[in-house]
């Protein structure tokens, strides 16, 4: 395959305008979410010029810039339709046993893994006991590899229609990796590295760094999108799949849940809440300068979701993520269309 050229993105006037971006989130199952969103905007006529992605946010940003438009949907539903685990569906609503069916989904995927994104590897677990080898794992997510080369044309992705950004931690110095494609090519590497969240997945050595998720300290990917001022009006849409508000937990595998959300999402509070400063003072020295909207979509899972939830491919769950990625997006987009001409530089909306 010969190597794609890079647009020219020297040249201002042969810059295509790109004033809405993407931001999606880690959260390994929970990532259909972002599928159901993307299909609600797209239909809406809201279409990224730049998609920025973490983990199974850098495999959605993948499918989507690595396809065709009127193709983009169903690669996104046929990824998932081969991640989900085909049993019987839940045939109750009530809460203990929707509990139970997602639990035994979870330890199913842990067991068995998903064919299309990683299976075990050895000695893994295993080397926990004193007489084993040592490992760094406890699972091969090389699977992905093959899945991305089925669903996703690099060509097309490193042409530039879509800039995309995938991020990325260096494990030896805890440095936030960006693989962007406004500047090299992108292979599939790239996105394994993004999704090797450790110890569950090994980390990827990428031109000499050894790289894994970056979930742990930049779980919704904003930095890249602001490290440079605008220099036109952007709309910013990040979809999150992990959220700071939750009723108060009444069980042990509740309080699980809440420490492991607080994990993914404080970093990405606190990068909104340096937008907002960076910006009121951006809006006195400033005030007619290129305008920012932020619109966060936020997942929240429903009672029947645990700890585990990252893990639990059942067809419900599944499909409960993404029609709450459509029905967001839904409402994201009437916010859009409804709203009045920003009076400020920056507006900040959660829905």
């Amino acid at each position: 395959m010969t190597e794609p050229s890079f647009p020219d993105r020297s040249n201002p006037d042969a810059r295509p305008a790109r004033d809405t971006v993407l931001v999606l989130a880690g959260g390994n199952a929970l990532g259909a979410y972002h599928a159901g969103g993307y299909e609600v905007l797209q239909a809406r006529g809201i279409e990224p010029g730049w998609v920025v992605g973490a983990s199974i946010g850098a495999v959605t940003a993948a499918l989507i810039a690595g396809n065709p438009p009127e193709e983009r949907a169903a690669r996104l539903r046929r990824f998932w339709d081969e991640a989900t685990q085909h049993t019987a569906p839940s045939a109750t609503e009530m809460l203990k046993p929707r509990q139970v069916y997602n639990a035994l989904h979870a330890l199913l995927t842990l067991a068995w893994g998903r064919p299309n994104i990683f299976r075990h590897r050895l000695p893994g677990l295993w080397s926990a006991l004193p007489w084993v080898p040592n490992d760094v794992a406890l699972f091969d997510h090389s699977p992905l590899r093959d899945t991305l080369e089925r669903l996703v044309d690099f060509e097309r992705l490193n042409r530039g229609d879509i800039r995309v950004t995938i991020g990325c931690v260096d494990v030896t110095t805890g440095e936030e990796v960006y693989f962007d494609s406004a500047h090299q090519i992108l292979r599939p590497e790239h996105i394994l590295a993004s999704t090797a969240i450790i110890p569950a997945f090994a980390p990827v050595e990428v031109e000499g760094r050894l790289l894994c998720d970056a979930g742990y300290t930049s779980n919704l990917p904003l930095d890249p999108v602001f490290a440079a001022e605008p220099s036109r009006d952007l709309l910013c849409i990040a979809l999150d799949l992990f959220g700071l508000q939750a009723p108060r937990p009444a069980s042990l595998d509740a309080v699980l849940e809440r420490a492991n959300d607080l994990i993914f999402a404080s970093a990405g509070r606190r990068t909104i809440a340096a937008l907002e400063r960076e910006y009121a003072l951006r809006q006195r020295l400033d005030p007619h300068g290129p305008a920012v909207t932020l619109l966060h979509l936020v997942y929240r899972a429903e009672a029947d979701q645990l700890a585990a939830k990252s893990f639990d491919f059942s067809p419900s769950s599944i499909r409960d993520r993404w029609q709450s990625g459509s029905r967001d997006a839904g409402r994201g987009a009437d916010w859009l269309a409804g709203r009045a001409p920003a009076e400020r530089r920056f507006t900040y909306a959660r829905l």
